[in-house]
């Protein structure tokens, strides 16, 4: 669940304490287990972060249920006015934000607000409520008798996420979560912890109540208390598949409803007739941005043998451009998230080159603009890679592009269904009859047609197939409202005063 192996480092004396967020405020909780919290762009540790105990996890779902019983009844229109009141108070300070993202992740700045962007659609959609949580009414169903449907919140939810989005992947979840009128526990990754503290000061400043929703640091320790808390009615994670698995198993164990986003190993199929250029560009700019750490960046190329040498040569002139170093110097990207796991990509290069494929651009070879303590590892292309290889296989969620060569459409297709990942895909083609074939025969649930990087809106819903999701709910859109809400059917009789008699046969339509 964490990078334990980072605790190892050395933490300076001077470093902040990141505290809890519990009914409406900064709290300590019980435990006196931390974590350090670096700048990777520096290498050095900026903050402690508290890790909190079952004991510590207990109290905020206390918080939490208190908070719920007020929460459920608050009229639709103070909730929208609540979330609308979020949204504007996000968007004037997500320079601010931003900068959180930058300084604890890494990512550049344009990247953080692009983030922020992409989070802040979902805020939108939520405050939309009112219409995505009425329900159906069905008049005269039998003689005198109406049935209506009612949308209402499941109670209190768990929330654990990732450290590649500290504020999207949040906002996905807990805009139509409180939109909904649950109550959260919001578990960030350790990592990058003050986005959520952050977040969720700004929503008590635009009057969410104290309590409805919380933000609770930790490792694995936490989130297993989450995944087995009686009082938390579901939980929503996003993360690698190894752990997407377990937190589903875990969490339905205990009765939970379960939306688990997994890992990915992203393919773009480019055809011959494809602008080559286009799909350079593509390449580059969805392997390369957020230092490759999206479960949406494309990591293999499938390109077809005929163009195969051109796109890998333009791929390559284009990341000669590409200025790797500090976000707040306008570079293009950023360091890894740890050295640990900058280590850990870096590794595959020498795995590629041993398995036989062509390392074409050698990220270890970098020069940065920025601190040389930095967690930092540039862009890398690899070429011919066979599919046999761990650098195919493993989703190495960093900056390595692999490039496998195939002989057209079919082969590429079949790599890509032969893959046990379902997130998303690409294809780059001036064929329409190509394209519509791969939307329809792709086994994988985003689909992108000279589109490298198909995240749905947020009036979609956001999720894969296969080993990429467990649950039946994807995230956000209709999915998201759905999820966060149980309907409850109402079956209804108003007699009239000339009603009378008993009847006790089995009731029937008429």
């Amino acid at each position: 669940m964490t990078d334990s192996a980072t605790l190892e480092q050395t933490t300076p004396a001077a470093t902040t304490m990141l505290d809890h967020w519990v009914d409406g405020a900064a709290w300590s909780g019980t435990s006196t287990r931390t974590a350090p919290v670096y700048n990777p762009a520096l290498g050095r540790v900026q903050h402690e972060v508290r890790l909190a105990s079952t004991a510590d996890v207990d109290e905020a779902v206390a918080a939490a249920t208190a908070a719920w019983a007020q929460w459920r009844d608050t009229s639709i229109a103070k909730r929208q006015t609540v979330m609308f009141a979020f949204r504007e108070l996000l968007n004037a300070r997500k320079q601010e934000l931003a900068e959180i993202l930058t300084s604890e992740h890494g990512k550049v700045i344009s990247d953080a607000l692009g983030e922020i962007a992409r989070g802040m659609e979902v805020v939108e959609f939520a405050c939309g409520l009112g219409h995505l949580t009425k329900g159906a009414y069905s008049e005269n169903v039998s003689t005198g008798v109406d049935v209506y449907t009612v949308k209402q919140p499941i109670g209190v939810v768990g929330i654990i996420s990732p450290f590649n989005f500290p504020a999207m992947v949040p906002l996905w979840f807990f805009s139509i979560a409180l939109a909904a009128g649950n109550a959260v526990i919001l578990k960030p990754s350790e990592k990058d912890p003050s986005a959520a503290i952050w977040m969720a000061s700004l929503l008590k400043e635009a009057g969410l109540p104290d309590g409805v929703l919380n933000v609770v640091h930790g490792d694995k320790e936490s989130v297993d208390a989450l995944l087995a808390h009686p009082d938390v009615r579901a939980i929503s994670f996003v993360g690698s598949t190894p752990i997407a698995r377990y937190v589903y198993e875990t969490a339905t164990s205990h009765g939970k409803r379960v939306q688990a986003l997994g890992g990915a190993k992203n393919h773009m199929l480019v055809l011959p007739d494809a602008d080559l250029d286009l799909a350079a560009d593509a390449a580059v700019n969805a392997g390369f941005g957020s230092a490759g750490e999206r479960c949406m960046a494309i990591s293999v190329v499938l390109a077809v043998d005929t163009i195969a040498d051109e796109f890998v040569e333009k791929v390559s002139q284009r990341m000669g451009t590409l200025r790797t170093g500090d976000g707040t110097r306008g570079c293009d990207m950023g360091p890894l998230i740890t050295q640990v796991h900058r280590d850990k990509v870096a590794s595959y290069i020498d795995v590629a080159a041993s398995d036989g494929a062509s390392v074409v651009v050698d990220g270890r070879d970098v020069e940065v603009d920025g601190d040389p303590d930095g967690f930092w590892l540039g862009p890398t292309l690899i070429d011919r890679v066979p599919t046999s290889s761990a650098v195919y296989k493993d989703e190495i969620f960093g900056p390595v592009l692999s490039v496998v060569r195939v002989d057209g459409y079919e082969e590429g297709l079949g790599i890509i269904n032969g893959s046990p990942y379902g997130n998303g895909t690409a294809i780059f083609t001036n064929d329409g009859g190509a394209a519509r074939r791969f939307q329809r025969e792709a086994h994988v649930g985003m689909i992108g047609i000279n589109v490298p990087i198909p995240v749905p809106v947020a009036y979609h819903s956001f999720g894969g197939w296969k080993a990429s999701l467990f649950g039946d709910a994807k995230a956000y859109g209709p999915h998201g409202f759905d999820f966060f809400t149980q309907e409850k059917a109402v079956t209804s009789r108003w007699l009239d005063p000339s009603h009378g008699g008993l009847n006790l046969g089995f009731p029937q339509h008429d």
